[in-house]
């Protein structure tokens, strides 16, 4: 018995080892830091971009931030994941866009134009924020300070030169008294700009009239509301009043009110005049942030840009239909002359 109950034993560790042995064959054991280095080594960044409304300047900024990525390496759909969506002009949905952009954790957030920016910092606690097309980040509370944002939160602001823009009015209305300005109020980079319109025109001897749309709709109908009372309209660079740009320029044609612009791409679709800059540069000024946070850079150190360089956009058909003949002195200094 004893005899028989030993060789059991041992045909018994015999049959493990060997079990043990085949399925280990061929087999490399990996240690921790191995897998850890093999998921860094696949790991694809993530940037979600969310852009309130699609307008041809937002668009432009947009397609500068993908390119300035794409450039620096970061190609969307190969070395970069690469996710965007549309407000369509509702901050309802700007919110719905920032919450689940924020529960799915990516890398950074990218929001194009203020209403799309203030509703990412609403809800987001540590993800990294660039904002691009944001007028006054310090007005509209997405950073302490320009130069020390503090916190999540850098970009790119687009406050336009409206003292400039003032005296452009001027030059090419030489008896301008009164300025009408179409705007929404419940965007607070359009507010901090018209506040610095009558600030400028005040300081000129002029007067602003102010009219204001909720929505896209509503433009024209506060367009037709300034007939008779200004000598011309402004369009600040209001995502509500830019999205519906052409239906302000036939009220404008239709009663020979010229229009002058906050931005550039404005002028390329009808306005008769502005001093400004590309916002596809302004999106590749924003990349550039983007692929300092995506190497490790805090957004707390990133102090927040400005477009310095500007250029005179100039539209003599539209000038005509509003009845206005450009100055031939604005004419020689035009950096784009648009004949369309």
């Amino acid at each position: 018995m004893s005899i028989v109950n030993i060789s059991r034993h041992s045909l018994f560790h015999w049959t493990s080892a060997t079990l043990l042995v085949a399925l280990n064959w061929g087999c490399t054991p990996q240690t921790p830091s191995d897998s850890a280095n093999s998921s860094a080594e696949t790991k694809v960044p993530v940037v979600a971009v969310t852009q309130i409304v699609e307008h041809p300047a937002l668009d432009a900024a947009r397609d500068g931030i993908q390119d300035e990525l794409n450039a620096a390496g970061y190609k969307p759909g190969d070395t970069l994941t690469w996710k965007w969506e549309s407000a369509q002009g509702s901050p309802a949905t700007a919110a719905q866009i920032a919450s689940t952009f924020v529960a799915e954790e990516p890398d950074a957030i990218v929001a194009i134009a203020t209403p799309s920016a203030q509703a990412v910092v609403a809800v987001n606690s540590d993800i990294p924020v660039i904002f691009s097309a944001v007028t006054d980040p310090v007005g509209a509370k997405l950073v302490e300070s320009l130069e020390q944002p503090g916190g999540l939160v850098t970009g790119v602001t687009d406050l336009s030169p409206v003292d400039k823009h003032v005296e452009l009015m001027q030059d090419i209305t030489p008896n301008l008294n009164t300025i009408g300005v179409v705007y929404n109020a419940g965007e607070s980079n359009s507010v901090s700009l018209v506040n610095l319109l009558k600030a400028n025109a005040q300081q000129k001897g002029l007067s602003v009239v102010e009219a204001t749309a909720a929505n896209s709709s509503a433009v024209a109908e506060a367009t037709r509301s300034l007939v008779g009372k200004v000598d011309v309209i402004y369009v600040p660079t209001d995502n509500t009043v830019v999205s519906a740009l052409e239906a302000l320029l036939q009220v404008a044609i239709e009663n020979q009110i010229p229009v002058y612009a906050g931005e550039t791409t404005s002028v390329e679709r009808g306005a008769i005049a502005s001093l400004g800059f590309d916002y596809y540069d302004v999106g590749r000024q924003t990349g550039k942030q983007v692929v300092r946070v995506l190497k490790g850079e805090a957004p707390a150190d990133l102090p927040v840009e400005s477009v310095e360089t500007l250029q005179l956009y100039v539209n003599p058909p539209s000038a005509k239909k509003m009845g206005v003949t450009l100055p031939a002195s604005v004419l020689e200094q035009a950096d784009i002359v648009v004949e369309k």
